[in-house]
């Protein structure tokens, strides 16, 4: 039986994830800061006996080691997915949104980091084993190149691309497998609140199926859905003139206070 350890795992891409896992068998820990909706979907699950849950905030790092500690106590760990991640647009003339850079950061880089350090002395131990051993860090197409109006977002997931990709090559000898995946547009509860188009816009069900693949082969990096990984690398061949031309009038994603 495999089990799984997910952080923002209440709603979105971590449900999602939580819901696909726990359907093939596996085990499940399940952190988020709402514990109400940890317990619903927990009791939606199948053998909901096997999955525990704990209810913290991903920039309490404290709580996100004794919830590994605890999870590890249970039966060791094969997948750790660093799911948790906020989004806000946010502008760097505004004081105010300084706050806000911070906190999108802490949540989406430095809890990635947190979130994987409690768990990597047993993936060592099970990779030398000959067992699974992923580690998995959710980027976004958002930190392929910088959006206006979201410079916190953008560059806090390029920010887990570089660090996942440093942590590939650290941990490569191990045996451990780093998994970084870039999704795009997926029907969430975050991107309800984007107020434009957003191409190729993939229910969560299916995402999480094509991210589970990913992890299991090991691959290194990732774009769910496909189309929007050729998009991705266009946007990445683009002279920056063009591409400044073209997106300096995108729109804006909302700011936290509006």
């Amino acid at each position: 039986m495999q089990r799984v350890f997910i952080t923002g795992a209440s709603s979105g891409l971590g449900a999602a994830l939580a819901r696909h896992y726990a359907q093939q068998g596996a085990a499940l820990g399940l952190l988020a800061r709402r514990r109400e909706l940890l317990e619903q979907l927990r009791a939606s699950l199948p053998h909901p006996e096997r999955h525990r849950v704990y209810a913290a905030d991903v920039m309490r790092h404290d709580l996100l080691a004794a919830a590994a500690a605890d999870f590890l106590a249970g039966g060791g760990v094969d997948i750790v997915i660093a799911n948790a991640g906020i989004s806000h647009g946010t502008l760097t003339e505004l004081d105010e949104d300084l706050s806000v850079f911070e906190r999108i950061f802490a949540t989406n880089v430095t809890a990635t980091v947190a979130t994987f350090t409690p768990f990597i002395g047993a993936l060592k131990q099970q990779a030398a084993a000959g067992r699974l051993a992923r580690l998995v860090g959710i980027a976004s197409v958002a930190g392929i190149r910088g959006l206006p109006g979201a410079g916190a977002y953008s560059a806090s997931k390029a920010a887990v691309m570089s660090y996942c990709e440093s942590l590939r090559v650290e941990l490569r000898a191990s045996g451990i497998r780093v998994v970084t995946i870039a999704p795009g547009y997926i029907d969430t509860p975050m991107t309800e609140k984007n107020a434009y188009p957003m191409p190729f816009l993939m229910p969560a069900e299916r995402f999480a199926r094509s991210a589970a693949k990913a992890i299991a082969r090991g691959t290194s990096y990732t774009v769910i859905p496909w189309q929007m990984g050729i998009v991705a690398k266009l946007l990445r061949l683009l002279p920056n003139t063009l591409y400044d031309f073209l997106f300096s009038r995108a729109p804006h994603k909302a700011r936290s206070t509006q």
